[in-house]
């Protein structure tokens, strides 16, 4: 089975990374669960050595939280990845025939014949990348030889020629005029030169020059997309790049419908609870598959995060519950680890700006505009509000670049639960929107408002 990359959206948050982390466990233990009731054979079970077949991923920097969370437990950190483009070592075929450079071409057709292939990568005494020595460059050569014949050579002369052909070396006849390509080129930006190349070949190498594949024209031919599990979201506009190109197999999620499709029936869990992390350790419960403790403290520490200490109102009966599961497991007071958690943040008035107001923030489409809504936890508001020029200033330049109809941030006090709101942009229709005044120095104090999904998207969206 094709590795499958598991990943939250862009400019992730800490449930986004932390429940696709668990989740990618989950389904590696499920997978490895299978095999070992498939398997008579002890030899044949998956060890957890073996490389797993679900790869937690995410689309930016840990959040301070999570990494907090990820020290502590000695856990390494999600694969960063800027795409899920098809690539060329997601179309190549690894592990090619090689043959030495001092070999004969007797060599060459035989082991040509043998594995019925096309094409020899030539290497050198250190196994390095020498060139290429193809079925067609042999022919060539052989074809060759009948030009004797318009030299009034017999025809036992060709093939005394011909014979002594096959003791040359490989090295004498190899083709270095090839294309070579790295693994991680997105492929939809390399195939014309594929195409147009005069072999029908490309050679994958690495930075040493050890050859990694080798890529055919009918590699590219064929239909190859990666595939993705997406976790908390399902919108491609916040999707990772080339989504539209990849396989999504399923989705997890506690956000609204949006606008992702698929090709076939895949697994949906849309459920509205505060976390996707509540999500997926009810698949966990579901499917009967322990908890270790360190996994429980990711899930736990995105469950208190996105429900804002399990006091936003998409928290549900459910996300209490699933908070105290998981604070058993850990053997903890399930607020006393999430103020924990949220220390791991750090000084807000030493915090660089473009992660105050960037580190959470998400695009959404607005009829024909695209508006930012980003959002920063505290347990300190006023050192936040001191930092309010150098703040709308960033803002600014988040609006220019994306040229988003307004950038709203909500400065959201966990204790005094309430929402400092700060806008950039169309204000007026801000205004509108929720009934207030933003456009003064200090923004709206909106109390009571800690959702961005329920509270705020959902009011702009439906507007």
């Amino acid at each position: 089975m094709p590795p499958v990359i598991v990943v939250g959206h862009k400019n992730p948050d800490n449930d986004a990374i932390s429940a696709a982390y668990a989740y990618a466990y989950l389904k590696n233990e499920l997978e490895r669960r299978t095999r070992n009731n498939a398997s008579d054979n002890a030899a044949d079970i998956c060890s957890d050595a073996a490389e797993p077949t679900y790869i937690p991923c995410r689309l930016g920097p840990l959040p301070p939280e999570t990494q907090g969370v990820f020290e502590r437990n000695n856990l390494e950190a999600p694969r960063l990845i800027s795409h899920v483009h098809t690539r060329i070592c997601d179309v190549m075929t690894r592990n090619p025939y090689c043959i030495s450079r001092s070999a004969t071409l007797m060599d060459a057709g035989r082991m040509l014949r043998r594995y019925n292939v096309r094409a020899l990568i030539v290497t050198n005494d250190d196994n390095t990348y020498a060139g290429l020595i193809t079925t067609r460059m042999i022919a060539e050569r052989y074809i060759a030889a009948t030009d004797l014949l318009d030299d009034n050579k017999t025809q036992d002369d060709v093939a005394h020629n011909l014979l002594a052909s096959l003791n040359e070396s490989v090295a004498d006849v190899l083709e270095t005029d090839v294309l070579i390509l790295e693994e991680d080129l997105i492929l939809s930006e390399v195939v014309d030169d594929i195409m147009a190349s005069s072999l029908r070949e490309a050679v994958v190498l690495d930075e040493a020059g050890y050859v990694r594949g080798i890529v055919t024209r009918s590699d590219i031919a064929k239909p190859h997309s990666r595939q993705v599990i997406l976790v908390d979201h399902n919108e491609r506009r916040q999707a990772a790049a080339g989504i539209d190109e990849a396989s999504v197999v399923e989705i997890i999620d506690h956000h609204r419908i949006a606008d992702i499709t698929t090709s076939n029936p895949i697994k949906f869990l849309n459920i509205p609870v505060g976390s996707s992390a509540t999500i997926v350790t009810m698949e966990f419960q579901r499917e009967g598959v322990d908890i270790p403790r360190a996994i429980a403290e990711v899930l736990l520490s995105a469950v208190m995060t996105d429900t804002v200490m399990l006091k936003s109102p998409t928290t549900t009966q459910t996300d209490h519950e699933i908070a105290r599961y998981l604070a058993d497991i850990i053997g903890c007071d399930a607020l006393e680890f999430g103020l924990a958690v949220f220390q791991f943040r750090g000084d807000d008035a030493q915090m660089p700006i473009e992660r105050f107001v960037g580190a959470d923030a998400k695009e959404f489409q607005m009829g024909d505009r695209i508006v930012l809504i980003a959002q920063h936890e505290t347990v300190n508001l006023p050192a936040c509000i001191e930092r309010e020029d150098e703040i709308r200033q960033e803002m600014k330049r988040l609006l220019a670049q994306g040229q988003y109809e307004f950038v709203l941030l909500m400065l959201t006090d966990i204790m005094q639960e309430g929402t400092q709101l700060m806008c950039e942009g169309n204000r007026d229709l801000v205004n509108r929107i929720f009934n207030i005044s933003c456009s003064g120095q200090g923004g709206t104090w909106m109390p009571g408002v800690l959702s961005r999904k329920k509270q705020i998207a959902a009011r702009v969206l439906g507007s």
